[in-house]
């Protein structure tokens, strides 16, 4: 009897984890590309795009778990990153264009005539440049500490640096200069990681789950966008004054991304507010998580 009880615990548990899980899958690009995608929760469909570019969508399974208490969240592995392999990233594959295409692809795969996209940092660039392409795709838009609708971030120097203290500073020149003499270690990525987290978030509990976050970054894939983003002279204003459903533009005070580009996107986009989140930093969800759901929640259900 011990052991049968024992049986029916074990099945009873496999069938709970099932149940449980999450679906996950690939979508099929037009160069033959996989795109590797995961849902959480149930709703209306809500599409987020991470950071990077060049970095996987790891790191924003907290973001989509609680955005999946009232949606189905759609997380995905941008083309080059993560489950979504692409053996030899160049100029021909790695393009904003494809990027997109990839999205709406995934939109096509999965059967949704339009849905809310949710784009952070560099995702706020590429999701701003999808609603540019494809508006009536889009039912609302959240930019998420996004790196702006054009170019101008490139305007702002040192960004990132000017967020560090001298300590900080010297330690993230040491871990680049071994990067750039062609270390690859996962070591030095770590210790670049640690130099680089206080940047990103104000509360120190979140250095060291922002440094594993930032070693997962791809130089060439983000190179090569950076590229693209240039050759196109990268400008999504024109279209986006067009644009009329809700958007909300959230960031930190403290952001690395200045709020004169989260103002200029405001300017463009009829329907959208801006929040400025206190005492935060890149990571809304991490740095001022009951104020940045509330926010994203309100917005949401209005």
């Amino acid at each position: 009897m011990p052991n049968k009880r024992k049986k029916i615990v074990a099945l009873l548990l496999l069938l709970s984890g099932i149940a449980s899980s999450q679906k996950q899958g690939f979508a099929r690009s037009g160069d033959g590309t996989p795109i590797f995608y995961r849902t959480f929760g149930s709703g209306k469909p809500l599409l987020i795009i991470n950071g990077g570019p060049g970095m996987n969508s790891n790191g924003f399974e907290e973001l989509a778990q609680n955005l999946g208490k009232n949606n189905l969240v759609i997380l995905y592995d941008q083309r080059g990153t993560g489950k979504s392999t692409l053996k030899n990233p160049t100029a021909k594959n790695m393009t904003m264009d494809l990027l997109v295409d990839d999205i709406d692809r995934l939109r096509k795969k999965l059967g949704f005539d339009s849905w809310i996209v949710l784009g952070h940092s560099f995702g706020g660039m590429l999701g701003s440049y999808y609603t540019s392409l494809h508006p009536t795709r889009v039912d609302k838009l959240i930019l998420s500490s996004s790196g702006g609708i054009d170019l101008e971030l490139l305007n702002h120097r040192d960004l990132i640096r000017s967020k560090l203290d001298k300590t900080q500073r010297d330690s993230l020149a040491y871990w680049e200069s071994k990067i750039d003499n062609g270390d690859t270690t996962y070591t030095t990525s770590l210790g670049r990681g640690r130099a680089l987290a206080p940047a990103y978030v104000v509360q120190p509990k979140f250095h060291a789950v922002l440094a594993k976050r930032l070693t997962q970054g791809n130089r060439r894939i983000n190179t090569l966008i950076w590229q693209d983003l240039n050759r196109m002279h990268f400008d999504c204003a024109p279209k986006l004054r067009n644009f009329e459903k809700p958007v909300l533009i959230i960031q930190g005070k403290q952001d690395i991304v200045p709020h004169e580009i989260a103002e200029k996107a405001h300017r463009v986009l009829k329907n959208s507010r801006v929040v400025l989140l206190e005492n935060c930093s890149h990571y809304g969800w991490l740095d001022a998580e009951n104020a940045y759901f509330s926010e994203v929640g309100n917005f949401l259900k209005s």
